[in-house]
């Protein structure tokens, strides 16, 4: 959508990228296109949260329930939802299953602010107009929809140290790959 200087909390007015190149600058690895993900050359697919999420796989950032979400992304969602195979979703990423796949089960942490602590709080009653149901979790948890083998966890969604992230996303993967069954 924008590049934001992060120094600046600002967006750069002259700049633009690309989002698979900034992909394979940030994984330093052999990365491709989103459209050549299948179910049949993986057992789980895991979307990274953050404002990439809210702005470039969806409108969600713009539009808040009323959003789009991005064709490859929401044809992937739906494979991998169709085929039984665990989706695992972090920060704000979790609003991608509760656009797409109804009646999903979803966590961006908490519904208040608690002062600041959970500042974008909001965000779980955008998931519940979108006909999700949220749930209520720590920053260090997932939830798991066993139903949907959808794994969420609220990750930068609260204001905490970056150990309590780390053991939320981990709370996370783990699920996943727990859900595969090997």
């Amino acid at each position: 959508m924008h590049v934001i200087d992060h120094s600046k909390g600002q967006p750069a007015e002259a700049e633009s990228r690309n989002v698979l190149v900034e992909s394979a600058r940030i994984a330093r690895g052999k990365i491709t296109s989103l459209a050549k993900l299948t179910t049949a050359d993986h057992d789980a697919v895991i979307f990274p949260g953050g404002f990439g999420a809210a702005k470039n796989l969806s409108t969600f950032a713009v539009d808040g329930k009323d959003c789009k979400v991005n064709r490859e992304v929401e044809r992937v969602l739906k494979d991998f939802h169709k085929a039984g195979k665990p989706i695992g979703l972090c920060c704000i990423s979790p609003v991608l299953a509760a656009k797409v796949l109804s009646g999903a089960e979803v966590t961006v942490g908490h519904e208040e602010e608690e002062g600041g602590k959970w500042p974008y709080a909001g965000t779980a009653g955008a998931i519940k107009e979108l006909g999700a149901k949220h749930c209520v979790k720590d920053v260090t948890e997932a939830h798991v929809d066993t139903k949907n083998k959808v794994v969420t966890t609220p990750a930068f969604m609260c204001e905490t140290a970056l150990h309590h992230i780390f053991d939320g996303i981990g709370a996370m993967v783990k699920n996943v790959l727990k859900l595969t069954g090997k």
